[in-house]
């Protein structure tokens, strides 16, 4: 039985599962689902329906919550970058479609920031376009992302949260040049929420074409699956590159159950008290800071913002090098129950949101056992 008293399916396949106090991480499988967005997906399993007719409801119904002219279920935020960028080069037109991989005189550069360069970029590449860098690690003026708007420009992707570099221009200022262009612009947001609000804030504050969004994240959906919010149009034209239809994203197909758990999601996600949610992570983030054992070797902090820079407080545990870090994560990983956390050089990071409920007492009785265990 796994901690909700229910058949471990991970035990029957001889892996152990995990209490992950790192963060929404698809390596240890994103988040957990709560209950209504399990019970969607299993109502969604029990019937076959039209994909096509669900994508249009669904995002019409997204669309609605989130503000948004539109919105679009993917399988998950990379996908969802793909298909933004597919619909920025082919206008959802399938004549452009056909030619995506043949004709050289489309539009495929896509303008980011070096400040903004992140693993996940390559989904740019993957849909087919060309990756235009402009500015440096330092600092980006205007006049370069001026320079970079030429007709071969598809889009301008741009990466939000606060832990991105200050090395770039601002969303508002990217928007102004490109949109003086033509050229819209593409907002990757897959880790930021909280807060709520921006979830409609990228869109209608600050102009962005399109913001695509991790499911499987702070919305607490289906870990394979993503959402797209932003004009009408370039959302359907996201749309018509994707499954059930025969084109370039096909592969990327997202299923019925994952379409109605990440709906069922957003409603709950909308519904939410949010400040009390934020209070029980904060009383759990004292609670292990007043737990935790301290010592010479180790300085323990508060963290108001977490690895992606949303308002999710942590603890932070620095201690005297890397070797010793290291030390405690595999401890941690190795015991029963395994347990997750994120370390940075000889620092670690323990966060409550992705806790089961009443594990983190058990959570911090594990840390200080791995500390406390002679180097």
């Amino acid at each position: 039985m796994d901690h909700t008293g229910t058949p471990d399916v991970y035990a029957a396949l001889g892996v152990r599962p995990v209490l992950n106090a790192a963060t929404t991480l698809t390596a240890l499988g994103g988040t957990l689902l709560p209950r209504e967005v399990i019970d969607a997906m299993t109502s969604a399993s029990t019937s076959c329906v039209s994909m096509d007719e669900l994508h249009l409801a669904a995002g019409r119904r997204l669309a609605t919550l989130t503000r948004n002219e539109a919105a679009l279920v993917t399988s998950g935020c990379a996908s969802a970058m793909v298909l933004g960028v597919l619909a920025c080069v082919t206008d959802g037109r399938p004549e452009l479609i056909a030619q995506m991989h043949h004709d050289n005189d489309l539009a495929r550069n896509v303008v980011i920031h070096c400040a903004h360069r992140i693993p996940y970029d390559r989904a740019i590449e993957l849909a087919g376009a060309r990756i235009v860098q402009v500015g440096n690690v330092i600092q980006t003026f205007t006049w370069e992302l001026e320079a970079a708007m030429t007709a071969s420009t598809a889009a301008v992707f741009w990466v939000a949260g606060d832990h991105m570099s200050s090395a770039a221009l601002t969303l508002d200022e990217t928007v102004s040049i490109a949109h003086a262009h033509g050229v819209p612009v593409i907002v990757d947001a897959a880790a930021q929420l909280p807060p709520v609000s921006n979830l409609w804030d990228f869109t209608t504050a600050h102009g962005a074409d399109l913001v695509t969004f991790s499911g499987g994240k702070g919305l607490q959906g289906p870990q394979a699956s993503g959402l797209m919010v932003g004009r009408a149009e370039l959302i359907e034209a996201a749309r018509q590159n994707a499954a059930p239809f025969q084109r370039l994203a096909r592969p990327m197909k997202v299923g019925k159950e994952e379409i109605c758990g990440l709906v069922a999601a957003v409603e709950r996600y909308l519904s939410l008290d949010h400040e009390a949610l934020w209070r029980t992570w904060s009383d759990t983030v004292d609670q292990w800071i007043a737990g935790l054992t301290s010592g010479a070797r180790i300085v323990v902090q508060r963290l108001e913002r977490n690895e992606a820079g949303q308002p999710v407080p942590r603890v932070e545990l620095c201690f005297e090098d890397a070797s010793a870090a290291s030390r405690v994560a595999e401890l941690l990983w190795d015991d029963t129950p395994r347990v997750a956390v994120l370390r940075v050089g000889e620092r670690l990071y323990l966060t409550p949101d992705t806790l089961p409920e009443d594990t983190s007492d058990l959570v911090l009785d594990r840390l200080n056992a791995a500390i406390a265990r002679p180097g």
